[in-house]
């Protein structure tokens, strides 16, 4: 039974609207976004409870590795050049493992968008997640959206400084443990954690929160959707990810129009109407402030509050669910094409329902999940997981045991009273376990070939064994001799090889013995 009198009317003005652009630099008009509640609305909850969750509580996870490195689960150590992540610990040269994930990142943004539209955007992103998170605080200091409209009109009374300085005491308030947990990342954060609190903190861990909390509250609580909408470069490169079949938040205004406030009398008097009875829910509950039933606009950021907004007026009126969703423009101009016959007449969404102008007729497309996976997302989908493969198999067959050797060039070499020769060699043996190891560094090839090494206590041989500190780099200066009846020719090819006789780790570095033309 149609019965619009249960619907609330709300005095709701899209603020970027897509009939009426402003001039870029005409004065920001305030958003006061009113309080949705849905199955989307819960799920920004979700998202945003553990999006939080991992970025205030992550630092102060632990993971243990052992007494030689830090315990910290996930850790950027800048001063030994480390960074840790559970059982991965990454070294300054394995940077590429870096760069395949921002491959990752960008190949699954591309995935998600040409799938879902920007569910990034409305759901993850950090700009929304602190945006949502500073709107709670304010409707706790200043009430829902009417409330807060009548505040900000009101003169300034002791009732309005005490909410607004509770509101900007929380939001700072926020900033400062935003900026704060931040830098946990780069240090131990019960160290740091005393060490900021007492001012024995470094003044970078100072200026680094002071930076954050300033961008985190004017982001989150001041500029709000003009990040999304003039800063962010995302709206305008989504138009390339989207196709036909992209699911994107969408008026059916197939059904929707056209939109009476008075539906029941418009009928009554056999005028065309539509299931919108223009009560303006969804412009008042989006945070961009938009009006969807104005069509795709780069401001949206498809949250989809406006589809719960609707839903929950349809509920009131008996009307199915669905007048604004998640469609994709296939379906949308499948189900427009039967509200137009074919195009060939104007709109009517009588079309769309039975004859008795009740249910939806059964013809309409509807979303279906099968519908996304298509040729596009397959493509991205193949890449994301081959670069994530790539990267998962470099970091399984990765050694733990490297060797890199530079010859010293004055002199390239040495002739000793008894005739050989000799050549210097700076040898680097990294450890990259956190444990401590025994290397076995040894000579293959250059016959005839013995060496010693400065600060090792072992006779001149073939084989050394080095002991190497855990996460370590050692730097040894290693002389290698030949006899002068066994040297073949000026430059002879001969490699070093390191050993860990314990995991059976090795590594190669082919290097090059020098010697006089007159000693052949």
């Amino acid at each position: 039974m149609l019965n619009t009198s249960e619907v609330e009317r709300l005095d709701a003005e899209a603020v970027n609207s897509a009939k009426v652009r402003q001039p870029l630099y005409a004065p920001r008009k305030k958003i006061f976004p009113k309080r949705a509640s849905g199955t989307f609305r819960r799920f920004k909850w979700l998202v945003m409870l553990v999006t939080l969750g991992i970025y205030y509580l992550t630092p102060w996870l632990r993971w243990d590795r052992g007494p030689h490195a830090p315990d910290q689960a996930v850790l950027v150590d800048l001063a030994n050049r480390r960074f840790y992540f559970f059982f991965i610990e990454i070294w300054p040269q394995e940077f590429f493992f870096v760069a395949g994930l921002l491959v990752m990142a960008g190949i699954g943004l591309f995935l998600i968008t040409s799938t879902v539209g920007r569910a990034w955007c409305g759901y993850a992103c950090p700009q929304t997640v602190w945006v949502d998170l500073f709107l709670v605080v304010e409707r706790w200091a200043e009430g829902e959206r009417n409330a807060r409209i009548k505040l900000d009109k009101s003169p300034w009374t002791l009732n309005k400084v005490t909410r607004r300085t509770a509101k900007h005491v929380i939001w700072l308030l926020i900033a400062v443990l935003t900026g704060g947990a931040w830098i946990f990342y780069f240090a131990d954060a019960p160290t740091l954690l005393v060490d900021v609190v007492t001012g024995r903190a470094a003044p970078v861990a100072y200026i680094t929160v002071a930076v954050l909390t300033a961008t985190t509250y004017v982001f989150g609580g001041l500029m709000r959707e003009q990040v999304c909408t003039y800063m962010c470069p995302w709206p305008r490169i989504q138009a390339a990810m989207l196709d036909e079949n992209s699911l994107t938040v969408t008026y059916n205004d197939w059904r929707g129009e056209p939109r009476s406030r008075h539906a029941k009398k418009a009928a009554a008097a056999g005028e065309v109407v539509g299931d919108c009875v223009d009560c303006n829910a969804c412009v008042a509950v989006c945070p961009m402030g938009i009006d969807i039933r104005d069509g795709q606009q780069l401001e949206c950021i498809t949250c989809a509050l406006c589809i719960d907004a609707c839903d929950s007026v349809m509920d009131k009126i008996g009307k199915e669910r669905g007048l604004i969703s998640y469609a994709t423009l296939s379906d949308y101009n499948a189900n427009m094409s039967i509200a137009t016959a074919g195009g060939t007449s104007a709109l009517d969404p009588r079309r769309v329902r039975d004859e008795e102008g009740g249910r939806l007729v059964d013809g309409l497309a509807h979303f279906h999940p099968a519908k996304i996976f298509r040729a596009r997302t397959f493509i991205y989908f193949g890449a994301w997981a081959l670069a994530g493969l790539i990267m998962l198999y470099a970091l399984l067959s990765r050694d733990r045991l490297e060797v890199n050797v530079l010859h010293d060039r004055n002199p390239q070499f040495v002739t000793l009273s008894d005739g050989s020769i000799r050549n210097g060699f700076t040898v680097k043996l990294l450890n990259m376990i956190p444990e401590p190891r025994v290397i076995f560094l040894s000579l293959e090839g250059l016959p005839g070939g013995l060496m010693s090494a400065n600060g090792i206590d072992q006779p001149e041989g073939r084989s050394l064994a080095v002991p190497v500190e855990p996460d370590r780099l050692r730097t040894l200066k290693v002389f290698v001799r030949q006899p002068a009846a066994h040297v073949e020719g000026t430059a002879q090819s001969f490699r070093f090889v390191v050993e860990d006789k314990a995991s059976f780790e090795t590594d190669t570095y082919v290097a090059t013995f020098n010697a006089p033309e007159a000693s052949q």
